[in-house]
């Protein structure tokens, strides 16, 4: 078995006991989940080589060959590889890492993955441990199936999507290509089944908006607080930040928003199924704007460029005046929308010489096609197994590790196979995290059908 040098085999070794007596051939989807969810993977720190040796010690049950890779100390990659025949080959992803939960505010521990009333509760359980062993038994099952495959599958885990994937897989695509060598296609996390009482709708994301990360820094004359003067820093800066808030940047439908929207208008109910059907016009009304904000603030910041006033820091001392005050901005923009465009149009809006703006993070323009034979699968398999569930491509408001990929040309795809209620979303990155079994386990059956047939049983 193959190893990074940057992963110290002794270390790898004392990892792979400790889960040893955890992971076994035989554990259903249902224990390799409990197991992973109950392994602490959160980032920051990180620690998600812990993640990593649970992975690689079900793949050595298996007779698995796979190869691990630590980006920094603790921060675990793994990918395995089943060898096909010449198509473009499949990578299944997920990340390892999870957010920090409170577990003074869970109803339950959030790294004991506890089941109750259908549910297995824990941190992970969504984002996105279930995906990842869902990916996992299918998996284990082409392996398992001794068929020849048309194309290679991979099995991709990595570490920092949580803060941005450049420990994970953007380390990888820089520093280990070989592990996707060959891909044309990829399955990770941004869309899944959403159950609501206008019924169930699976969303398979295809975009996503940008992030544009910015530090604004303001410079003015130190003092002492006792003695005000006309400008400071702080002044300056806060002045900038209200002047970006209270002019939020012109609505604008781009074609995936408004086919999305239209998907899913028959399933949001009144008063949104007609607004949404006819977006272009909705999004005239200031009202409706307004009123989308306040209940689904997630779809509207899919109809214009955004930025989030999230850091602030000055002095350290209450009676200093500092010489410097900084801002950060979480800003996201559409997926077509020209960055230096939207930066002038910042730099109009904060209208200050003594304000600076610093590039904290920025990704490149991608989106994926729908015209795939994958997708065309995806859409196939999920209508046997929820008739009634149209099939909706989405834009994502937040981003995923399928960027990275996508600016290779690799055609990436947000699905998770499970039907979440739409009351269970807040548990993402929130309090009581949690999935239902049943659509687990069932999750689990419809992924291996889906990479069975794109590896080799399914004519497109």
């Amino acid at each position: 078995m193959p190893l990074d040098t940057r992963i110290h085999a002794a270390v790898l070794t004392l990892l792979l006991s400790a889960v040893a007596c955890q992971a076994t051939a035989q554990d259903s989807p249902l224990e390799r989940l409990r197991h992973y969810v109950e392994i602490d993977t959160t980032n920051p720190p990180g620690n998600e080589a812990r993640g990593v040796a649970y992975l690689a010690n079900v793949l050595d049950e298996a007779g698995i060959p796979y190869q691990t890779a630590e980006s920094a100390p603790g921060r675990g990659n793994l990918w395995a590889r089943l060898e096909g025949g010449e198509l473009p080959a499949l990578v299944l992803l997920h990340h390892v890492d999870v957010v920090p939960a409170d577990g003074d505010a869970w109803t339950t521990p959030p790294f004991t993955a506890v089941a109750r009333d259908g549910m297995l509760a824990g941190r992970g359980t969504l984002d996105t441990k279930a995906l990842g062993i869902a990916h996992l038994e299918a998996f284990l099952a082409l392996h398992r199936d001794g068929r020849v495959l048309n194309r290679d599958v991979i099995f991709m885990a990595t570490a920092d999507e949580e803060a941005g994937g450049r420990l994970g897989a953007g380390w990888l695509v820089e520093h280990h290509p070989e592990s996707f060598a060959g891909a044309g296609f990829l399955l990770n996390e941004g869309g899944a089944g959403i159950a609501s009482a206008h019924g169930t709708r699976f969303q398979v994301e295809l975009a996503q908006k940008r992030p544009m990360w910015l530090r604004l820094v303001a410079t003015d004359r130190p003092g002492h607080g006792s003695s005000p003067r006309p400008t400071s820093a702080p002044a300056r800066l806060v002045a900038a930040l209200e002047r970006i808030r209270t002019r939020p940047f012109p609505p604008r439908v781009v074609v995936p928003v408004r086919r999305m929207f239209a998907g899913i208008a028959a399933h949001v109910g009144p008063p949104w199924s007609e607004p949404f059907a006819d977006l272009d016009r909705a999004v005239g009304d200031a009202a409706f704007l307004a009123d989308l904000q306040a209940a689904k603030p997630h779809l509207h910041a899919l109809l214009r460029n955004t930025c989030s006033i999230t850091v602030l820091s000055g002095s350290a001392k209450i009676n200093v005046v500092p010489p410097t005050a900084s801002a950060e901005l979480d800003c996201r923009i559409l997926p077509d929308e020209d960055a230096a465009a939207f930066r002038a149009a910042l730099e109009a809006r904060i209208a200050d010489d003594n304000i600076r703006i610093e590039p904290l993070l920025n990704f490149a323009a991608a989106a994926s096609s729908a015209d795939t034979e994958l997708f065309r699968l995806l859409e196939r398999v999920i209508t046997r197994h929820h008739p009634a569930a149209p099939v909706v491509p989405t834009v994502a408001g937040g981003f995923t590790d399928s960027h990275f990929f996508r600016e290779l040309g690799i055609a990436s795809y947000g699905f998770a196979p499970f039907v979440i209620p739409e009351s269970d979303l807040g548990g993402i990155h929130g309090n009581d995290e949690r999935i239902g079994i049943a659509t687990f386990e069932q999750g689990v059956a419809i992924m291996t059908e889906i990479v069975r047939r794109f590896a080799g049983e399914d004519t497109p």
